[in-house]
């Protein structure tokens, strides 16, 4: 494993966690540290304070002869949430009180200071507060982003975002993606002419992409064979839920030679990898989460690595429950999230909805003629993953052929000159290939226990909200 990179700079020695996980080793040895002054005690002489930074806390004690009258005067009227730095020496804090019989608490360690100065003062009043734990609405802490990342469960949510996009290019990786990077200002439309964000590029018009699909498509029709994305795609929706965003990141990939039920492994793995890392790992995380959620009489988190392979519920199959619940509903009308309510009942994690109609998917998904319904639809290989009531992904294999590619575009109502790029990456021999593509906020719903895909995006963009 490799050493940890030293966080000193210009400004500190060490950060407050170094403190923490070594101070036996740093007792009696100078340092300086930087951060946040979440709280201070004392007046006169003496005074304490809770000192946090990215990292973790730390206790600074400061006393009159120490350090300049001046400074700690200054100290004591600071307000909360401003930053200072403190040059000191590292000194075991006098362990607690416990009765007879109660286990003795890990030391903890402090900073007793023989210099401070203050970096910068926060105003008053803050417009939320940091270590409080009343409930605060989210439009205020979007507003407000800014501090609200400096509470410790929302600070844990987005280290544990980071954590799912490591292992999950991790995980890739080891199965032999290779990481690409495709144009967001494209010509035309991945999945069809609307829901776009038109743009003018120079003297034409040119659009936000909605998606990666076609370029990684090219990307294997050159050679590149697997390949994985993790960037941003715009979609002009006028939703406003709890779950949809104008503005997305999502894991794409695109693989060669490969089926519906190929990428779909290759998903599950992904995620079981995701989920045994950050319980390996990652739990302070899922605990800071949790230690937030008991103040708010909500259900603690826990991260259990899902069973493997994910269950399969067919179109056809999910049309029959949720008909046999009582709920009305055809084959060929979309599954909308209180039909989804009914599969998950039975499947209420992770499952898979393969073989959708054809009718109901974008022009570059494969079907196979023979592949009907009871009834006679034609079913396609395309495929997405619920978890509960929720899609996390959509997906399936791409339509190689040329011929039934420009069929596809004009049966949905799509000029295939617009397409013409597209098009003719696949006349001179295309392997069969497949994907999907997982959103990254709605994934880390799921692992955060989140109720609003807005609480695990730092800056979300929605019908209401570009700023900040």
């Amino acid at each position: 494993m490799a050493e940890p990179v030293p966080l000193s700079t210009a400004y500190r020695t060490h950060a407050l966690n170094e403190i923490q996980a070594n101070g036996a080793f740093l007792i009696d040895v100078e340092v300086t540290v930087c951060g946040f002054m979440e709280a201070n005690r004392g007046k006169g002489k003496i005074c304490f304070v809770d000192l946090r930074d990215g990292t973790g806390k730390c206790q600074i004690f400061l006393k009159e002869g120490n350090v300049d009258e001046t400074i700690l005067t200054e100290i004591q009227n600071l307000s909360r949430e401003s930053t200072i730095q403190v040059r000191g020496v590292v000194a075991q804090k006098r362990p607690p009180k416990v009765k007879e019989g109660e286990p003795i608490p890990p030391p903890e360690y402090e900073v007793v200071a023989n210099h401070a100065s203050v970096l910068a003062q926060a105003e008053t009043p803050l417009p939320l507060g940091v270590t409080d734990s009343v409930h605060v609405e989210l439009d205020t802490r979007l507003d407000n982003r800014f501090l609200d990342l400096r509470r410790k469960h929302v600070n844990a949510i987005f280290n544990l975002r980071s954590k799912i996009l490591q292992y999950g290019r991790e995980h890739l990786i080891k199965e032999g993606f290779k990481e690409m990077n495709s144009p967001k200002i494209i010509a035309a439309a991945a999945e069809g002419g609307t829901n776009l964000f038109p743009m003018k590029y120079f003297d034409r018009d040119a659009y936000l992409s909605q998606s990666p699909q076609l370029y990684k498509q090219l990307a294997v029709l050159g050679g590149l064979e697997r390949v994985f994305e993790i960037g941003p795609a715009f979609r002009a929706e006028k939703h406003d839920t709890y779950r949809h965003l104008n503005e997305f990141v999502s894991f794409d990939i695109e693989m060669a030679w490969a089926s519906d039920e190929d990428v779909m492994g290759v998903q599950e793995r992904m995620i079981h990898h995701i989920w045994s890392q950050v319980a390996a790992n990652e739990q302070h995380f899922v605990d800071d989460i949790n230690a937030y959620r008991l103040t708010q009489d909500m259900e603690p988190i826990e991260v259990i690595p899902p069973t493997i392979p994910f269950p399969r519920v067919s179109y056809c199959d999910a049309i029959d429950l949720i008909q046999q619940s009582g709920q009305e509903i055809e084959w060929g009308d979309d599954i909308e999230a209180h039909h989804a309510d009914i599969i998950a009942e039975k499947h209420n994690g992770f499952h898979f909805i393969p073989r959708w109609p054809m009718e109901m998917k974008p022009f570059y998904i494969y079907h196979d003629e023979n592949e009907k319904s009871v009834s006679g639809g034609q079913l396609s290989r395309g495929f997405d993953l619920n978890y509960g009531r929720d899609e996390m992904t959509s997906g399936g294999q791409r339509e190689h052929r040329t011929e039934i590619l420009r069929s596809n575009l004009e049966n949905m109502g799509l000029e295939p000159r617009e397409f013409q790029f597209y098009i003719d990456g696949f006349r001179f021999g295309a392997p069969p290939h497949a994907g999907w593509g997982l959103g990254v906020a709605r994934l880390t719903m799921v692992l955060t226990g989140s109720r609003n895909v807005r609480e695990t995006v730092l800056f979300p963009r929605d019908r209401r909200r570009c700023t900040p």
